[in-house]
């Protein structure tokens, strides 16, 4: 039986440079209940190919997870900012590319059991190498790597991030289903 869920008080409990967390009461199926809400602005994903099957790739560390994570370039939006506008920012700041071309493919919650946040995902191809522009305090390194191994590297765990294993096995299968021409099919 699926019950939609009323709101009846809320409060928020921290504001934040990037998240707010709100208290809410709520009616539920056996009365009522409280919702712990993680609010963000959303954020954007890329898959920067090249025409050879690689894709750019980072190496951060996370402070929630202790440890360098192995992903796809990402990044918040900022406020009142369109996705594909800051996927073409996020890119070039994080990576020095520029994409001649950014394709949709498609968005996802992060956690929807507690947060709002959404993150687009984007093919970037045509890239134009240029200059990188870090956010302030951000440090981290790139990496190419072909796109078979980097889904082998999803199948067998090694990569972990959420939005990187969607992203990556919606555009190997694209490939596969020979929906991007000029680029690699294994």
């Amino acid at each position: 039986m699926i019950f939609k869920e009323e709101t009846l008080e809320s409060e928020y409990v921290f504001k934040g440079r990037l998240i707010n967390v709100r208290r809410d009461k709520v009616t539920s199926v056996n009365g009522t209940s409280m919702r712990e809400l993680v609010e963000h602005p959303g954020g954007v994903v890329m898959v920067a190919l090249k025409p050879d099957g690689k894709v750019v790739m980072e190496k951060q560390f996370r402070k929630p997870v202790e440890g360098v994570m192995f992903e796809l370039p990402a990044g918040k939006l900022d406020e009142g900012e369109k996705p594909e506008a800051a996927a073409a920012r996020e890119l070039k700041e994080e990576t020095g590319y520029t994409a001649g071309s950014m394709r949709y493919l498609t968005r996802s919650y992060t956690s929807c059991g507690y947060s709002d946040e959404v993150l687009y995902a984007y093919l970037c191809t045509d890239l134009t190498a240029g200059e990188t522009d870090f956010d302030e305090n951000e440090a981290l390194d790139t990496e190419e790597h072909d796109i078979d191994e980097l889904v082998n590297m999803v199948m067998s765990g090694e990569i972990n991030d959420a939005k990187t294993q969607i992203a990556l096995m919606i555009v190997k299968r694209m490939i596969d289903m020979g929906e991007l021409e000029g680029y690699l099919k294994k």
